[in-house]
Formats: C-alpha cells, structure tokens, sequence
C-alpha cells in the first residue's frame, strides 16, 4: 500500500501510467469489449466497475491541456441522442477535471479504430454496454 495513492492501482497499471508520455491515450472499457484481442499491453480490472478505476486513474493521470478534447467515451448505439446512467456516471467523473464541451462522444469504428492505437487498455468488470473510455496524457508542469 502506498500513501495518497487509490489501492485500485495496482503495481502493473502505475507501472504503465508512468511510462506513458505526452499524447499517449489509455482506454479504460467494460466486460463486453475485446480488449484482449486490441490492446497492446492489456491490464485486468477484474471485478471492479468502471467509474471507481475512472476515478483512481484520473486521480494520477494528468490530461493534455493541449487538444480541444482529451476524453472520449462511447454512447449506445441504440439510444445515441439519450446518455445512459453509466454515461452520465462517466461525465461526472471526468468533469471533475475537464469542461463538458473537453468530452467527445463517439461509438463503432471512429472508437475502435482510436482504442486500437492506444498505448494501453484497462479492462474492468464493468456489466453496464457501450460504458468505455479514451484518456490522453498530458504533462505535469514545473511548479516554477
């Protein structure tokens, strides 16, 4: 156990969060994604949800300041216009750090092909459909 540091981050994932460098973009996905078949370093979050590894990531992850929108996260397909309760679990998460308009919404093959080129992907227990997420590092500045 380390102090200030959420236990939902194990060895493996803070181990990646730091190898990541300015741009790079890690996927955090639900149980029903293919994660093992697109990741190109993949790390279980077996029997935890998505919003708590959300919240652990986004409580270490700075996110880059410099593009329009540093976050994606999908929307079901068969209700596209209509967020489900996941969704707007997810916003709320990452309004904590980022305006809503900071957030892009997308689904299918804009989001496969984007999660596919990601450095890493988090794979939860999430049961909750279309429930994933896209996160690009930013930097942390000098405090000078």
């Amino acid at each position: 156990m380390l102090k200030g540091i959420d236990p939902i981050l194990g060895p493996e994932l803070l181990s990646i969060l730091r190898s990541m460098g300015h741009g790079d973009e890690l996927a955090i996905v639900d149980g029903n994604y293919p994660a093992e078949n697109h990741a190109q370093r993949l790390v279980r979050a077996d029997g935890l949800r998505l919003v708590p590894v959300l919240k652990a990531v986004l409580s270490v992850l700075p996110l880059d300041a410099d593009v329009a929108r540093p976050a994606m996260r999908t929307r079901n397909v068969n209700a596209p216009e209509t967020p489900d309760p996941i969704h707007i679990e997810i916003e709320a998460a990452l309004q904590t750090h980022l305006r809503a308009d900071q957030i892009e919404i997308a689904h299918g093959a804009t989001f496969y092909d984007r999660i596919k080129r990601c450095h890493a992907i988090v794979a939860t227990s999430e049961q909750d459909l279309f429930a994933n997420v896209i996160l690009r590092k930013g930097v942390v500045f000098h405090p000078n």
